[in-house]
């Protein structure tokens, strides 16, 4: 299998892509019309093993039924499309190893905070938004009152989230690729190639420290190095996530990729989420300063550990 890794690599991108989409679907189900009093109703028929369910949608309307039946192709050829990659995969030797139930718990313990876990992460990246506002958008694409950039943020980091939660793609090393595809989705709408290596010089806001241009070879050897280390899965996701966004690896949201990384790393283990809390954001941005400056003693380790480790 190590010899087709980068087409085995492409595919589960690929797959964990089409499962998310299929998951932003509003209806999962064959439209219906159902007649009483005269009147028109449409619902939504589904198979679940041997039984099939109907759950009502809403009073018929043309416009609805349309959405519906499109829902429904869409559904059908995102599925399709799933099980040709399955195939696709099998024939390349690649077969899912099965999550043990730690791990599932952690997946299902980062699905329930997923709203405020964004909302934090918005925060940090001075995205002007209330809880009330981040969940509107998670849950309906829009909100009154915000900018189409602050929001393209958060459908971003909520796509980013999804990606790393599918059990495909936690079951995956948490390597070079991972971070890229999580860079990728993450400057969706804001750069052709969010997830490409930086090749232009860039400064950081309110710091002296000018990053160096980055090398894909010593940024892949930083990141193995860090996870080859004796430690605790806690403090190596931690310095994943420090590392990554001293480095600034790419041309933006360097951050934003770097903490969901790291929580692609630390889920894979078991270990809880990392989170920067809203109210932590003002002393993490000052102890992250010190750090790029090289002037840190621990000082940013140790508050993450106690501050921005969630366990479960």
């Amino acid at each position: 299998m190590n010899n087709n890794y980068p087409q085995i690599q492409e595919l589960l991108h690929q797959k964990a892509d089409f499962q998310a989409r299929l998951k932003l679907l509003p209806y999962d189900g064959n439209p219906e019309i159902k007649e009483r009093d005269s009147k028109k109703y449409l619902y939504i028929r589904k198979r679940v093993g041997s039984r099939l369910s109907s759950t009502y949608v809403d009073a018929y309307s043309d416009e609805l039924y349309q959405l519906l039946l499109r829902n429904a192709r869409d559904a059908r050829e995102l599925r399709k499309n799933i099980r040709r990659l399955d195939k696709e995969l099998a024939a390349l030797g690649y077969s899912n190893s099965e999550i043990s139930p730690r791990v599932q718990l952690n997946l299902d313990f980062a699905r329930a905070n997923m709203k405020s876990n964004i909302y934090d992460q918005a925060i940090l990246e001075g995205v002007a938004t209330s809880f009330p506002q981040t969940e509107d958008i998670i849950e309906n694409g829009t909100v009154n009152g915000m900018t189409a950039t602050d929001v393209q943020k958060i459908l971003n980091l909520k796509h980013a989230w999804e990606f790393i939660l599918d059990t495909d793609v936690i079951s995956y090393p948490s390597d070079y690729s991972i971070l890229c595809h999580i860079a990728k989705l993450v400057n969706e709408g804001f750069f052709q190639d969010g997830g490409r290596i930086r090749g232009v010089p860039v400064t950081i806001g309110g710091t002296s420290y000018v990053p160096p241009m980055p090398i894909e070879s010593v940024v892949k050897e930083n990141i193995e190095a860090i996870l080859k280390t004796d430690m605790p899965s806690d403090e190596k996701a931690i310095r994943l996530c420090l590392y990554c966004m001293k480095t600034q690896i790419f041309n933006d949201g360097n951050k934003r990729a770097s903490v969901i990384f790291a929580n692609h790393y630390l889920i894979s283990q078991g270990g809880g989420m990392i989170i920067i809390p809203e109210k932590c954001v003002p002393e993490f941005k000052r102890l992250l300063v010190t750090y790029y400056e090289d002037k840190d003693n621990g000082e940013i380790l140790n508050f993450m550990k106690k501050q921005c480790i969630k366990t479960f």
